[in-house]
């Protein structure tokens, strides 16, 4: 029996790197600010990184590289970017026998337009990730410890059925849903959870679910019994909650070149360790450790734990 499945996107990610690409504040943006460049200029770019992503196929080679038996499900074009994606999972380790290659369609494509601070603006085209269906998931063959479910473009239908799979299957989940799946808002989350082991946003994700904007409500409106949940607030670290109690853990001033990824990193890295055995406390280290290695290259893989940390590494990691 495998250790993991992963169960999400892939995708083809290009880093275009200047010092051109400027923040800027404004109530014309949704988030406030924007990162902008001279309109009709010729942009010099500083550098241009090549390589896969997805959240799917960036969870699969954390659990890889850490000596976990992983396989990956993602759907695919029959095209070069998804030869590449398959060939990169196969060099990790993965499992590929269960990705869905489609014969029509494009395999999904991300272009990041990256700050020279590491803040980026990600122009995403789903490709066939976006028609994620029943059909692309070997059901008889959804057998693992673990499965780790990552964005499905907004098909919450077959999150609840994975979700509930695992269930009856006696299968460990682990979910970090899309932002498209989190708008459906928290009265249809609230009647799946009680089935997820670990659930996993980042705050701005937890913000749009819960409406609220205090980390001790979210966690207070997502706890379940004997389940964990995870909210991560970027430098300020990770906080946990089982059975009522919340454990934080914070993170140390490391040189960030991009953030893309870091939520993967952080979320395959966390359960690995579960599977491993830690307890919550080491597992949330472990994961920031590998969130943290992932920012301080370009491309959501690159940087990724290929051992266990030490012990002296994990108590580097500030914890309360």
């Amino acid at each position: 029996m495998l250790d993991v499945i992963t169960i999400g996107s892939a995708t083809r990610d290009v880093f275009l790197v200047s010092d051109k690409f400027i923040a800027l504040k404004s109530p014309k943006f949704e988030t406030g600010v924007g990162e902008c460049l001279n309109l009709g200029a010729k942009i010099e770019l500083d550098d241009l990184v090549l390589t896969t992503g997805g959240g799917a196929t960036n969870a699969a080679i954390t659990f890889a590289s850490l000596g976990f038996s992983t396989a990956t499900i993602c759907p695919v074009g029959d095209d070069a970017p998804g030869r590449d994606i398959k060939e990169t999972l196969k060099i990790a380790g993965v499992q590929t026998k269960f990705m869905k290659i489609h014969d029509s369609g494009k395999t999904g494509y991300s272009t990041i337009l990256t700050m020279k601070t590491g803040e980026r603006t990600v122009l995403v085209h789903r490709g066939v990730s976006a028609t994620f269906s029943s059909k692309d998931i070997p059901w008889k063959k959804l057998k693992a410890k673990w499965i780790y479910l990552t964005s499905l473009g907004g098909n919450i239908t077959l999150a609840k059925e994975i979700i509930l799979h695992a269930q009856k299957n006696k299968i460990k989940i682990a979910w970090n849903p899309g932002s498209k799946e989190l708008e459906i808002g928290l009265a249809v989350f609230q009647k799946i959870l009680p089935f997820v082991d670990v659930f996993n946003l980042n705050k701005e994700e937890a913000e749009l679910l819960t409406r609220t904007k205090k980390i001790k409500n979210m966690l207070k409106l997502l706890q379940r019994e004997e389940k964990i949940t995870v909210i991560t607030d970027g430098t300020k670290g990770a906080y946990a909650q089982i059975d009522g109690m919340i454990i934080h853990v914070g993170t140390r001033p490391v040189k960030v070149i991009s953030q893309t990824g870091a939520g993967d990193a952080f979320g395959s890295g966390l359960v690995a360790s579960l599977l491993h055995g830690e307890n919550i406390q080491t597992a949330l280290a472990i994961g920031v450790l590998n969130a943290e290695s992932v920012i301080q290259s370009y491309g959501a893989k690159n940087g990724i734990l290929t051992k266990w940390p030490s012990k002296q590494q994990i108590q580097k990691i500030p914890k309360k």
